[in-house]
């Protein structure tokens, strides 16, 4: 009952809550090209058949003409809990093939297993090690209470390396370095029970930053989703929170799952989850520290609508022609719905100013 009763005030926060980002028609740096008539990765598609709810998070790159997805599949009950991280690939975006399994979570809903559940992968290659690192989550898990979130609970940020040196090492397998981010004494005081729910590491000049994620899901509904910034000398650490930037004033409701990027100009930008919005978001820096207030990327009318919650861009990635492509996930079907699934679709995005 009681989880009955959080899921309802999920859908309602959902429903109501309104981000502040800034007026997407009139500050939109992009404009849709083209989208995918519908989800590029479905239900039942070759590579699904064990995986019931679907997809969500992580991330999407280009690498020697092939497209590669890093990603969250909700494999079974307890819905969130039981997880797979998997590596899929692709020679056109629209044509997929799933690799391997990187990590399945134990599913253990007794809130005492670290590694219940397991989300969000992001591979990171390291010019220095001439090896792909691989960030991702880890969740204890159990029950909600009627004002707080169990289901993930207390998070924090795996390192992982590739087995394999060189860029061609990105198939792995992967190898646990240890722990390089969690909930702590050192944790800031916007940060809560979620613990730490993402990790994207990016390079300034000769430093690492990465923006992590956390909230204060012991009081529900929460409301404030937000992101912080870390720093290190190494992608393998010691990594610090930089509390006097924190939280990074994005936006005052939602921020998740940033992925950071360059335009030509050498900008930083960081697409994001932007919660609520009827699109998704981004944010750019000129320095990559400094981050500006989040703008929606408005996906209607240009995209015809096949999904009932939009969730998660998977990074921004610059194509020959100068357009870059964007892979998401969103969900069919509603948060209670026995046949609910999060697809993997795309689109393509053209720079029209700065």
């Amino acid at each position: 009952m009681k989880t009955r009763l959080f899921i309802i005030s999920l859908i309602l926060f959902f429903s109501s809550t309104a981000a502040d980002a800034s007026d997407p028609n009139n500050n939109c740096i992009f404009e849709i090209v083209s989208s995918s008539d519908g989800p590029v990765i479905k239900k039942g598609d070759p590579g699904t058949e064990n995986n019931k709810y679907g997809f969500e998070g992580g991330r999407v790159f280009k690498l020697n003409a092939i497209y590669h997805l890093f990603t969250s599949e909700m494999i079974d009950d307890p819905w969130w809990t039981k997880m797979r991280l998997a590596h899929w690939k692709s020679p056109d975006g629209k044509n997929w093939q799933r690799v391997s399994t990187l990590y399945e979570s134990s599913g253990d809903f007794t809130g005492t297993d670290l590694r219940a559940a397991l989300w969000s992968p992001m591979p990171i290659f390291d010019p220095c090690e001439n090896r792909w690192n691989l960030f991702y989550v880890s969740y204890k898990s159990k029950p909600n209470a009627e004002n707080a979130w169990y289901i993930n609970h207390e998070g924090r940020i795996w390192r992982a390396v590739s087995k394999q040196t060189a860029i061609d090492g990105i198939d792995g397998p992967y190898e646990d370095d240890g722990v390089i981010l969690q909930p702590d004494l050192n944790s800031d005081k916007w940060e809560g029970l979620q613990g730490v729910d993402s990790f994207f590491p990016y390079k300034v000049g000769d430093k690492w930053y990465a923006f992590y994620g956390s909230a204060q899901t012991q009081n529900w509904p929460c409301k404030f989703w937000g992101v912080g910034l870390a720093q290190s000398d190494s992608l393998a650490g010691p990594w610090k929170r930089c509390s006097e930037r924190n939280p990074v004033p994005i936006d005052s409701v939602w921020v998740e799952n940033p992925i950071v990027s360059k335009l030509p100009d050498g900008t930083f930008i960081a697409l994001l989850d932007g919660g609520p919005r009827e699109g998704f978001a981004y944010t750019i820096s000129k320095d990559g520290l400094n981050w500006e207030k989040g703008v929606t990327i408005p996906l209607e009318p240009e995209v015809k609508k096949w999904w009932t919650k939009m969730r998660t861009p998977l990074g921004l990635i610059p194509e020959d022609d100068g357009t870059y492509t964007v892979f998401y996930t969103a969900m069919t079907g509603g948060f209670k719905d026995k046949e609910r699934f999060a697809a993997v679709a795309m689109l393509r995005l053209k720079l029209k100013k700065l």
